[in-house]
C-alpha cells in the first residue's frame, strides 16, 4: 500500500479520513471500531452548551420550585461537562488514533472554561463549532465577523493544544475572515441544522440531516482557493465526502484532510476500508506514493486557468440546454 499518511494540526493521521463529529463518535466503543476500521482520526460528538441549558430548563420545569434555577443549572452543566471530559480521557487510554475534541457554545466565557478543560483532560486538538446567523438587519457583517476573530484570539491565548475553527460558507469574504482568524485549521464546512415545513400538518420540521456526494460543491471551490490564497493553515474538507473519488478530489484541492461522516451512516464503518483502498488503487495507477504527492496539484495558484474557480455564473455551460 502507498503512504497515506498525513499531517492535520500537526497531528500525524496514518490517512486523510477523519470521523466527523457525530453519533458516531459519541463513546468509546464505537471509536474503538472505528479505529480498526481505518480511521485517520475521531472528532468528539460536540458538547453543545445550547442542549445542556435545555436539558436544564426541563428539570427545572419539573419542580415546583423556581429558585432552583441556579442549582439545578450548576449540577447540569457540570456533569455533561465531566461526561465529556471522560469520554476524552478513556478514548485517548484506548485506541492510537488523534482525539479531537469538539464544542458549541453561546457564550464566548463558556468557550474558554471548556476548551482549557478539554486541553487538560488530554484532547489532542479542538475543533470550535460555531455559527451566528446574522440576522439583525441593523449589525455589519464586521460585527459578526469581529465575534469570530475575539474568540480565535481568547483561545491563542489560554490553549497549547492546537485547534481549527469548522466555518459556514455564509461569510461575504470567507478567504479574509481565514486569514485574520490565523489560526492552525479549518473545517469547511459546517453542516448547519436547516427547517423545514411540512404543508400536510402545516409545522415546521428538519429538513434531511445527511449530505449527498452532490454537496461537495459547498466545499471544493473554497478548499481550492483559501489553500492557495492563506499560508499556513490546515484545511479539513467537509459535507458531500462519500467516496474515495470524493476525498482524492479535496486533496487534490488542496485538503489536508477530509471528514465524513454521512457516508458512513447510509453504508456502515466496514466503508472505510473501500474508501481508503480505492484511493490506493488511484494512487498506484497516476504514479502517486504518497499523499503530499498530489495534494493541491490542482488548487487555484497551480492550474493554468484559475479563473475556473472563481466561475459564478452558468451562462458559458449551459447557455446551450433549453
Amino acid at each position: 500500500m502507498n503512504k497515506l499518511e498525513t499531517t492535520y494540526l500537526g497531528l500525524k493521521l496514518r490517512n486523510p479520513l477523519i470521523i466527523a463529529s457525530s453519533g458516531l463518535t459519541n463513546s468509546v466503543e464505537k471509536i474503538k471500531n472505528l479505529e480498526a476500521k481505518g480511521a485517520g482520526a475521531v472528532v468528539l460528538k460536540s458538547l453543545f452548551e445550547e442542549q445542556i441549558k435545555m436539558d436544564a430548563g426541563k428539570m427545572v420545569s419539573q419542580t415546583d420550585y423556581p429558585e432552583a434555577l441556579d442549582y439545578v443549572n450548576y449540577y447540569i452543566k457540570n456533569n455533561s461537562v465531566q461526561e465529556y471530559l471522560n469520554l476524552i480521557k478513556e478514548a485517548k487510554a484506548a485506541v492510537k488514533i488523534p482525539i479531537i475534541a469538539s464544542i458549541n457554545c453561546v457564550s464566548s466565557k463558556d468557550w474558554v472554561d471548556f476548551a482549557k478543560k478539554i486541553e487538560q483532560a488530554g484532547a489532542d486538538a479542538l475543533e470550535v463549532n460555531v455559527y451566528v446567523l446574522p440576522i439583525d438587519r441593523n449589525s455589519s457583517s464586521e460585527k459578526y465577523e469581529n465575534i469570530y476573530l475575539e474568540l480565535a484570539e481568547k483561545l491563542k491565548k489560554i490553549l497549547t493544544i492546537p485547534f481549527a475553527f469548522k466555518l459556514s460558507f455564509y461569510f461575504s469574504n470567507l478567504v479574509g475572515l481565514v486569514q485574520k482568524l490565523n489560526v492552525p485549521g479549518v473545517v469547511l464546512f459546517n453542516r448547519l441544522y436547516a427547517p423545514d415545513i411540512d404543508i400536510d400538518t402545516m409545522k415546521f420540521t428538519s429538513a434531511d440531516v445527511f449530505s449527498s456526494p452532490a454537496d461537495i460543491r459547498f466545499s471544493l471551490r473554497w478548499v481550492g482557493i483559501i489553500s492557495s490564497k492563506v499560508a499556513k493553515v490546515d484545511i479539513a474538507a467537509s459535507t458531500g465526502v462519500h467516496d474515495g473519488k470524493a476525498v482524492i478530489k479535496q486533496i487534490l484541492a488542496g485538503a489536508t484532510a477530509v471528514q465524513v461522516c454521512s457516508t458512513l451512516y447510509k453504508n456502515g464503518i466496514d466503508y472505510l476500508e473501500t474508501m481508503t483502498k480505492d484511493i490506493d488503487i488511484w494512487m498506484t495507477k497516476n504514479g502517486y506514493s504518497s499523499i503530499n504527492g498530489f495534494k493541491g496539484k490542482m488548487s487555484y495558484d497551480k492550474i493554468d486557468d484559475p479563473q475556473i474557480y472563481e466561475r459564478s455564473q452558468f451562462m458559458k455551460y449551459f447557455s446551450s440546454i433549453q
